[in-house]
């Protein structure tokens, strides 16, 4: 049987998510490695992605390191450099899958005005049937209540669901709770796995 829904992750399926990436263009990468080891960046992002606020949360974390205050606010000012390139092969999946009448919903860690703050950059956002914004259900993958919230929502059951994600333990969960799974490394290959489930040609799917 054919899966029912498709969902995407968005950071590293459909975007490059790498701030060491922005920043050791930005920095220099032995300053880069000073100011990860020195300010805790990626906790400052899980909160966002929980539902903290995202330029308050960023701006106090630079006022809570003078030392580094203008490199961490470029978290939120220059943001949209951080979550670049667009993975331009996934996001026509996403469309040609959406032509075929197939619901693709998003599954994110995503903070919920940051999420809202970048629609107008990232057009994408607005074509999915459902979204799932960790910042809006203020629970992260890969708690299992992220998954059961999409279960009770979109009232499939978990063996017509296809999840792709780039983190191990994001597939994992989702595979414990009997969703059909996809560990994400390029377009192509995601590609190639919606074409063996059937819901896209190979044509279609750009292969």
């Amino acid at each position: 049987m054919q899966p029912e829904a498709v969902i995407f992750d968005i950071g590293n399926v459909l975007t490059r998510w790498q701030p060491e990436a922005f920043y050791d263009r930005v920095l220099g990468e032995d300053r880069r490695k000073r100011l990860f080891a020195e300010v805790d960046l990626h906790h400052m992002n899980a909160l966002v992605d929980d539902g903290a606020l995202f330029r308050e949360t960023i701006y106090d974390w630079a006022d809570r390191h003078p030392d580094w205050a203008p490199e961490v606010r470029m978290w939120y000012d220059r943001w949209i450099d951080l979550a670049s390139p667009r993975i331009e092969g996934s996001i026509a999946l996403l469309r040609a899958l959406r032509q075929k009448g197939v619901p693709v919903f998003c599954l994110t860690n995503f903070g919920s005005y940051s999420y809202e703050e970048a629609r107008d950059k990232l057009d994408f956002l607005g074509e999915f049937d459902r979204e799932y914004v960790s910042g809006r259900l203020k629970v992260s993958k890969p708690d299992p209540r992220i998954y059961q919230a999409v279960e009770e929502d979109c009232g499939l059951p978990p063996d017509r669901l296809i999840f792709a994600d780039d983190k191990a333990e994001n597939i994992v969960a989702a595979a414990r709770r009997g969703w059909r799974t996809h560990q994400f490394e390029s377009w192509q290959g995601w590609a190639a796995r919606l074409v063996a489930e059937g819901l896209l040609t190979n044509e279609e799917a750009g292969l």
